[in-house]
């Protein structure tokens, strides 16, 4: 399945499932089961042959692919707080956008889902306590009289938001808020440290925080922490207009949950060494490697990616490489259930066999990859004042993606390659601007979290 990140006028929107949230053959190299309609696990590595008689590196790519929601069976119901900055540099299109989404996401909430908004400047308010959507006309007409003015109260707004997920947090409900701010963090906790520890704290209860950053002067190192740390989503939106569609994205991804409390343990066998995580946070003992999720959405790939060292073997012969284990809730069902893969490879002393078993999807994620880490280490060079070493770092990234992609005929590392060559030459030109230090953040948290539009 074609994968692309998009750059629309104004905005850097992530993947959608089925709708637009607020939501095999076989090979040495890879094999999977799943149930009929549960969480399929696949391994797979970058070839299926490597070269033999030497020590080397591999990439091993373990995909979680998440079906379809089950048509006959309702929904699991949802708990969504809004936290909406009404600050006053809010003031005109944006706050009047962020009412027209809130109430949107409102008429979109079924009569079991639970909906609070939080409001915050100075103080932080509830306007609409935890509740059942059944008077959407009283809801609606609480978010009309909404009206921006004051400073921002970031790390208050989200934990009173987490107060109201709280009340129904027992419940098996998918919860969920939804943070919305235009400016820097500036009463109460306020650093990037501050708000991923409380997304950390918040995932351990099953709840996730999508940040959507309004224009160019909020913190999106901030933000990406706190939505990183706590497996949510993350949007820069340039303009207030976009509002509307980046709220109707994220109602897509958390009304088709089909797998909460994910759990991924992948176990290498013994003569194999784990060498690092690529882009997404895990855990390595020995010869274990774990990492989790808070959802899947329907219709979604999400994976991760590990290198490991191979040792030497001879031609001919094959290895296994790795078993994984997926643990995970089915929230139609609300029972525990699993999936597993292993992986097995082959070594050949033949260069042309070896090169004709490349998997290019594993090289391209892993590529892909590799360049969100430029993108960062660019804007940390970028912050220290070395500019040039920025544009290097991004031009260097773009030099292996055009070659890879003209190696295998890509088109998605091709369009990369271009995209970032151009960030490359507006940073040589103007230095790093506040929009291209936010669309490489985000773009950069997006593709470590696979939040990518599906074509």
């Amino acid at each position: 399945m074609k994968q692309s990140m998009r750059i629309y006028p104004g905005l850097v929107i992530g993947f959608t499932t089925m709708a637009i949230f607020f939501v095999s053959m076989m090979t040495p190299a890879m094999a999977s089961s799943r149930q009929d309609t549960g969480v399929m696990c696949r391994l797979k590595t970058d070839k299926d042959i490597f070269p033999a008689g030497k020590s080397q590196n591999i990439v091993l790519k373990i995909s979680l692919d998440a079906p379809l929601p089950p048509a006959d069976i309702q929904r699991p119901a949802v708990n969504i707080s809004l936290v909406l900055d009404q600050s006053g540099s809010m003031n005109g299109i944006k706050i009047d956008q962020a009412k027209a989404a809130a109430k949107e996401a409102v008429n979109r909430l079924g009569l079991k889902d639970v909906f609070s908004l939080v409001t915050y400047n100075n103080t932080i308010r509830t306007i609409v306590p935890a509740q059942h959507p059944k008077n959407r006309r009283q809801i609606t007409d609480t978010i009309r009289q909404i009206h921006a003015s004051g400073n921002t109260a970031l790390f208050g707004g989200v934990s009173q938001g987490a107060a109201e997920i709280r009340k129904n947090i027992e419940k098996d409900y998918v919860h969920r808020i939804v943070l919305l701010s235009d400016g820097l963090a500036n009463v109460g906790p306020s650093t990037p440290e501050d708000l991923g520890r409380l997304g950390a704290a918040l995932i351990k209860e099953n709840i996730s925080v999508t940040t959507v950053g309004v224009g160019v002067d909020y913190n999106e190192d901030l933000m990406a922490r706190l939505s990183q740390k706590s497996d949510g989503n993350t949007y820069f939106v340039e303009s207030g207009y976009d509002l509307p569609s980046i709220f109707t994205a994220e109602l897509g991804d958390v009304l088709n949950v089909v797998a909460k409390k994910v759990k991924v343990i992948i176990t290498l066998a013994d003569d194999i060494i784990p060498v690092g995580i690529i882009g997404r946070e895990g855990r390595i003992n020995g010869n274990r490697i774990s990492f989790s999720m808070n959802q899947l959405y329907g219709g979604q790939e999400k994976y991760a990616l590990v290198e490991v060292k191979l040792p030497a073997s001879p031609p001919g012969s094959h290895k296994k490489i790795a078993r994984a284990n997926v643990y995970y809730e089915n929230p139609f069902t609300r029972q525990q259930a699993q999936s597993s893969g292993v992986s097995h490879i082959e070594f050949s002393s033949n260069p042309a066999t070896v090169a004709a078993s490349t998997n290019v999807d594993v090289v391209r994620e892993y590529q892909l990859n590799l360049n969100a880490l430029a993108q960062e280490k660019a804007i940390e060079l970028s912050d220290k004042g070395q500019k040039k070493k920025a544009v290097a770092e991004l031009k260097k990234s773009a030099v292996k993606l055009k070659e890879l992609g003209g190696r295998y005929q890509d088109e998605i590392l091709l369009e990369e390659a271009d995209a970032i060559e151009s960030q490359a030459r507006r940073i040589e030109a103007e230095g790093m601007s506040k929009k291209s230090r936010k669309v490489l953040r985000t773009k950069s948290f997006q593709m470590k979290n696979q939040q990518i539009l599906k074509e």
